[in-house]
């Protein structure tokens, strides 16, 4: 009888990552697979701390470490934001499956009132509680471009760090709003600090946002343990969405958002790409059979090409 695998598994060191991680090696544990060793490495991303990320590269800036550990054998499996991850991953290496995803919208979350969170109930509510010259705290190209068109006046803040420290922040007065992942704030417990989630018709979450990828070697035992355990649905979403990427070769800095559901047998995309200021907007929807999710996310990037999504893309490039 053989004995159990011991996986070493790879992750930043942040919260979220390590809840990410543990959630995983439960999963892993639970389905008999083995047990998982967590290593923690440091990204990039990790020692850039106080640098807007659009300014010091999107792509790979908070996995290639993690990914060189793949590939030299230090680590067997690895998991990421999916939203980090570059539409093109190294040779060798495989995103063998997925957690259940969570709730993909973005979330704004106002100051606490008086030991409360602020709700709005709709975002005609938001955009009148903020008023016409908010600050906003948010790095995100992609949001600032969304945003910018439902409030021209704002002023956009890059905002880093753990998320007690950016809510600390927040309440202190430093900004008036932040936009983050709903899903990092449900998945570490504060989510009664989300005062609106952004409907994608307003906002476009970024491709992949709320899964949970887990990266192996491809052949390597640890892709067998991942693929028992990922999830149907949410490895079909983030196909369709990382498809939409790749068509467009855009990155995780890059100004467009993506967003795949499941409808019965079928699975749904709708897409975007938005000039930096907000003065241009275009999307494209596409449905399809779930087994062919690539294939539709490619002709909904189609679609964004054909109404011009190539320049708005190139006016960003630096």
């Amino acid at each position: 009888m053989s004995s159990p695998l011991t996986l070493r598994l790879g992750t930043r060191g942040s919260a979220l990552a390590l809840w990410q991680a543990r959630t995983v090696a439960a999963r892993v544990a639970e389905s008999g697979g083995g047990t998982c060793e967590i290593v923690v490495i440091k990204t990039s991303g990790d020692r850039l701390q106080d640098a807007p990320l659009s300014e010091i590269g999107g792509k790979r800036l908070f996995v290639k470490e993690i990914e060189d550990a793949l590939l030299r054998d230090e680590a067997d499996l690895a998991v990421h934001s999916s939203k980090d991850l570059p539409a093109l991953l190294p040779d060798g290496l495989v995103v063998a499956g997925t957690l259940p995803r969570e709730d993909p919208l973005d979330a704004v979350v106002l100051p606490q009132r008086g030991g409360g969170a602020a709700r709005c109930e709709s975002l005609e509510a938001l955009i009148a509680s903020l008023g016409q010259k908010p600050s906003i705290g948010t790095g995100s190209v992609r949001r600032i471009a969304q945003l910018a068109r439902l409030f021209p006046g704002a002023r956009f803040t890059p905002i880093r760090g753990n998320l007690d420290t950016r809510l600390r922040k927040l309440d202190e007065g430093e900004h008036h709003a932040l936009v983050l992942a709903a899903a990092g704030l449900k998945r570490l417990g504060f989510a009664d600090r989300i005062s609106f989630a952004l409907p994608a018709a307003a906002c476009v979450p970024a491709p992949g946002q709320g899964i949970v990828a887990i990266e192996t070697r491809i052949g390597a035992a640890a892709e067998r343990v991942v693929r028992a355990i990922g999830d149907a649905d949410a490895m079909t979403m983030l196909d369709a969405e990382r498809a939409v990427v790749d068509a467009l070769g855009g990155g995780c800095q890059m100004p467009l958002g993506a967003l795949a559901t499941i409808q019965g047998g079928d699975v749904e995309i709708v897409a975007t790409v938005i000039a930096l200021d907000g003065s241009r907007s275009i999307r494209a929807s596409a449905r399809g059979p779930r087994q062919d999710a690539a294939a539709i996310g490619r002709r909904a990037a189609e679609d964004l090409l054909a109404q011009g999504a190539g320049e708005i893309l190139g006016s960003h490039q630096p």
